[in-house]
């Protein structure tokens, strides 16, 4: 029998419509602050130095407690972002970052303004990781990673800037300027946690951690450092075997993309983030330039950087990746050896252009490379950890400058 005009049949019953896509400048300022966090205090140590008075390579330990937490947080940030959603790893990030710019802030010793640092890092990640994990393509990846690069370059020249008019802790606080984009991201979350099938993998998670640890500490500690490292890799072997689906899947390891992207962006990393801090001080020791000359120098070098890479990762896709390889590969090889090797100063700003370039261009293609090789639902562990690559490039390269420029 028909139904009367009045009534209406019931609609069939349909999912619910997917979040919409964040655009990709959102996600650089998502994430891109940390790279400024990061890296304010290159022209600024000798100032944190005075103020704890301690030496300034001691003072690099605030540099290298927020690489390591970067390094350690990013595969648990991405745990977390599998197992309880996006709007769970945001709301946790922010506290992290709000928390520990207010330790950083009011700290009278070193170690406690380290523990804030480590705190703004593990919030930092999680938000790269977030960002990173919604970008997708390459392009939009490429921008987050030209993000970074130009956010880097901003730094020290930001640092120095804000350490000269009011003070060396508020240069430290910029990190906080990505929590600008958390409504407009939260917006678009995905109110429901992922489905788990599994347990949480409490054991894989720290023997990770602690590989990752004993990985940071080797510039600084050579012998200790890698008996740990061995010792943890070996524990996290057999518990990988014990447990292949497990924080870090075996599935994972075994993919040979994936593990070629994350090597070479470790490697690209540390080149990069050695020259960083380098650069500076050797164009000081060489040179009569003012620390404002050398920060607006490497601020010039590494935004060009920035957006030679921004170009890379938009054609990346038409010229294929062996060629993409092929660029980055030769690159990275410069930049180092023209930095070891050039006599005349003003070559090592170039220097910084390579590396910066190489770097940022680097984690554009070979992130979505890692990522696309592994199941759809490994992606964000698949991002997490070679994010942990890249982040180990970050803490390896600080602490190799201050064994060669910083002194010990």
């Amino acid at each position: 029998m028909p139904l009367p005009d009045h009534v209406q049949p019931l609609p069939a019953t349909a999912s619910p419509p997917k979040p919409r896509p964040v655009p990709a400048l959102w996600l650089a300022l998502l994430a891109t602050p940390l790279a400024a966090s990061a890296n304010s205090p290159v022209l600024i140590l000798d100032d944190m130095a005075d103020a704890f008075g301690v030496r300034t390579a001691t003072a690099t330990w605030l540099v290298t407690v927020f690489a390591w937490a970067v390094a350690v947080a990013t595969p648990l940030m991405a745990g977390l972002l599998r197992r309880r959603g996006l709007r769970a790893t945001l709301r946790l990030s922010a506290a992290l970052i709000v928390t520990g710019t207010a330790v950083v802030a009011a700290a009278p010793w070193l170690p406690l303004a380290m523990t804030g640092r480590a705190a703004q890092a593990l919030g930092g990640a999680g938000l790269v990781t977030a960002a990173m994990s919604l970008a997708g393509t390459v392009p939009r990846m490429g921008v987050i990673t030209a993000g970074f690069g130009a956010l880097g370059a901003v730094g020290p020249l930001l640092g120095t800037a804000l350490a000269n008019t009011t003070s060396w802790r508020v240069s430290l606080a910029v990190g906080t300027l990505a929590l600008l984009a958390l409504p407009a991201v939260a917006r678009r979350a995905d109110p429901t946690p992922p489905p788990q099938s599994t347990p949480f993998d409490g054991r894989g998670a720290a023997l990770l951690v602690l590989l990752a640890t004993s990985l940071v500490l080797v510039p600084r500690f050579p012998l200790p450092a890698l008996a740990a490292s061995l010792t943890a890799g070996a524990l996290l072997a057999l518990h990988i075997r014990a447990r292949p689906t497990g924080f870090v899947p075996l599935a994972l390891l075994r993919t040979r993309t994936f593990i070629l992207s994350t090597l070479l962006a470790c490697t690209f990393a540390t080149s990069y983030f050695t020259l960083l801090f380098t650069v500076p001080r050797m164009l000081h020791d060489r040179t009569d330039w003012t620390t404002a000359t050398i920060g607006t120098g490497q601020l010039a070098a590494l935004l060009t950087g920035s957006a030679l890479s921004m170009t890379l990762a938009l054609v990346a896709n038409r010229l294929g990746h062996p060629r993409v390889l092929a660029i980055l590969l030769t690159t990275g090889a410069l930049a180092p050896t023209a930095a070891l090797l050039t006599p005349w100063p003003a070559l090592l700003l170039p220097v910084a252009t390579l590396a910066v370039f190489t770097t940022s261009a680097g984690q554009a293609t070979l992130a979505v490379l890692a990522a696309r090789s592994t199941p759809t639902p490994q992606h964000p562990t698949a991002i997490g950890l070679f994010n942990l690559g890249y982040q180990l490039g970050g803490a390896f390269g600080p602490a190799i400058a201050a064994l060669l420029v910083l002194g010990t």
